[in-house]
């Protein structure tokens, strides 16, 4: 831990002392701190399938209820997850500066369980399902009592309320992130891979319209490229200390 904060006060004399606005992006890599798997690679095989081959439309059209039993086996998995520091640290971070954004590519919930706020949820919801039919939208509990569950208006199928591979993002959504991202100061990227191409590019963007770029992650990224500072670290051990430390210098400066 002490190069850790030898890393950490090297960065702060790098940092402005007037920070006006904070984004963040965070990726599997937070939740996986709090048990979650993040169903890539060897440890996301279920019933030999690969997410890229349930979660797509395609699959859903095809067999609905084998989608909504891996979106189930998960959402139980996940119910039993509680916030790590990391979501905590990002509620006081939220709490201090006035302009504050979380982009959260994860569909867990955590960082509204741990009190977060201003979240931008760009792929979607676990919780929550939508109507293929009419578009309504409920938040669902688990165990579901029905696979697939049914709309209560219209008895359509009901798809989990995610982002899919093939589905393009909601574009006021991505209108909002992008307009606060022209003009943020301060963008920690925590626990992403880079390996979704959009928040790559709002992140850099950011960084092209003068924003500092935070990377912590304890492996290399597609946001490593252009990361002003990297921590290689997890999360819930690194952002604790490094948001002590910057809130000390600001309130000091």
């Amino acid at each position: 831990m002490a190069i850790l904060h030898k890393e950490i006060e090297d960065i702060l004399t790098q940092i402005p002392t007037k920070i006006e606005s904070v984004a963040i992006i965070t990726g599997a890599g937070i939740s996986q701190e709090s048990g979650i798997p993040t169903f890539r690679g060897a440890d996301g095989l279920w019933k030999q399938y690969k997410p890229e081959e349930l979660a797509t439309p395609y699959a859903f059209r095809k067999d609905p209820k084998l989608v909504w039993e891996w979106y189930e086996m998960r959402r139980q998995i996940i119910k039993k997850a509680n916030p790590n520091p990391a979501h905590y640290t990002l509620v006081e971070m939220e709490e201090f500066f006035e302009n504050f954004l979380l982009v959260t590519q994860n569909v867990d919930g955590l960082h509204e369980k741990a009190g977060s706020k201003n979240i931008i949820e760009i792929h979607g919801n676990i919780w929550r399902a939508r109507c293929t039919n009419c578009n309504h939208k409920e938040f669902l509990n688990t165990p579901l009592q029905e696979i697939p569950p049914r709309c209560i208006n219209c008895n359509s199928l009901m798809r989990p309320d995610v982002l899919w591979f093939g589905e393009n993002y909601d574009v006021e959504t991505l209108s909002i992130v992008q307009e606060f991202f022209q003009k943020v100061d301060l963008l920690f990227v925590i626990g992403s891979s880079g390996q979704v191409s959009v928040p790559v590019y709002l992140a850099k963007e950011a960084h092209l319209n003068g924003a500092i770029v935070i990377e912590i992650n304890p492996d290399f990224s597609s946001y490593s490229h252009f990361a002003d500072f990297i921590l290689r670290y997890k999360a819930a051990e690194s952002l604790p200390v490094l948001w002590k430390y910057l809130k000390e210098y600001l309130q000091k400066n």
